[in-house]
């Protein structure tokens, strides 16, 4: 029987990929196999090997390229099989990313694990849209909460009334197609209607798509503004920050994407810069620098 292999789930940021941890990297450069999500950057590939396999697993409403019991059988598969896998997971495995089922899955199986924890989308978006989760004198406390709970289950598991009125920024991770609902759920519960809102679309990247509103309006925005997943939620008097602290997309090439035609030995120090400025660099190398004994006959 093959020797076990070994498997890093690894939290791939909430995308910007200047955000992933040094020991995500550290992972993906020595990965046999990387195994990543819809949410997981692409550009984090350039950190595993030239040679590494690359498998999508993506999951997005409505389309599963493969299901959570296919993805924890692959990669218990290709542990057993003796490979080094990167497991790359948008956000922090453990943050509603089903890094749980994984990691259980493969201690079950006896193969050996690391859990590389990552930025979550959860204070980084909103951070990128200029809103602290937490600040003095308006938020003490802040609950991180599913906005899309299992459809299988015959009731929420939510306290709602506690909810409402017993934390002071609420921030609903999957939850743009449940706004409607949240937002019942929590005037009803208590919480004032003129409370403020924001949802961001695509934190942290390039184009980041940030609406405001309260309680009382923010459905018809978000609606009026087409604002589809994947997105954010924040609500509290911290959304209010923004009006003020909104850094991100004020740099100058915010919005802009900029093909980066280099080497790749060359186009990382220029892509970093570029994002660095706002911009979402994407590299293709046009051509490749190699010394004479690796040229093809």
């Amino acid at each position: 029987m093959p020797a076990s292999g070994f498997v890093s789930l690894i939290g791939a940021g909430p995308g910007d990929p200047g955000l992933l941890t040094l020991r995500g990297a550290e992972a993906l450069a020595s990965a046999d196999v990387v195994v990543y999500d819809y949410l997981a950057n692409p550009a984090l590939l350039a950190h595993s090997p030239s040679d590494a396999e690359h498998i999508y697993v993506g999951k997005k409403a409505g389309y599963h390229t493969l299901s959570q019991e296919e993805i924890n059988a692959l990669l218990v598969q290709r542990g057993l099989a003796g490979q080094r896998v990167a497991r790359l997971k948008g956000g922090d495995p453990f943050v509603f990313g089903r890094g749980g089922e994984e990691a259980l899955a493969l201690v079950e199986a006896g193969v050996p694990l690391e859990v590389v924890p990552g930025i979550t989308s959860a204070v980084a978006a909103p951070a990128y849209a200029g809103i602290p989760v937490t600040h003095r004198g308006l938020a003490s406390s802040f609950a991180v909460i599913t906005g899309h709970e299992d459809p299988n289950k015959e009731e929420t598991a939510l306290d709602w009334s506690r909810l409402a009125t017993g934390v002071d920024t609420l921030v609903f991770l999957m939850g743009v197609g449940n706004l409607p609902q949240i937002v019942e759920q929590l005037v009803a519960h208590g919480r004032p209607a003129d409370t403020p809102v924001a949802l961001v679309r695509w934190g942290t990247m390039p184009d980041q798509q940030t609406v405001t509103g309260t309680l009382a309006n923010i459905t018809e925005r978000v609606e009026a503004a087409g604002l589809r997943p994947p997105a954010v939620t924040v609500i509290g008097a911290v959304a209010e920050l923004r009006k003020d602290l909104h850094w991100f997309e004020d740099r100058p090439l915010f919005g802009q994407r900029v093909l980066v035609t280099r080497t790749r030995q060359q186009a990382s120090a220029l892509s970093t810069r570029l994002r660095a400025l706002g911009a979402e660099a994407i590299e293709l190398p046009t051509i490749e620098i190699a010394p004479p004994e690796q040229w093809a006959p």
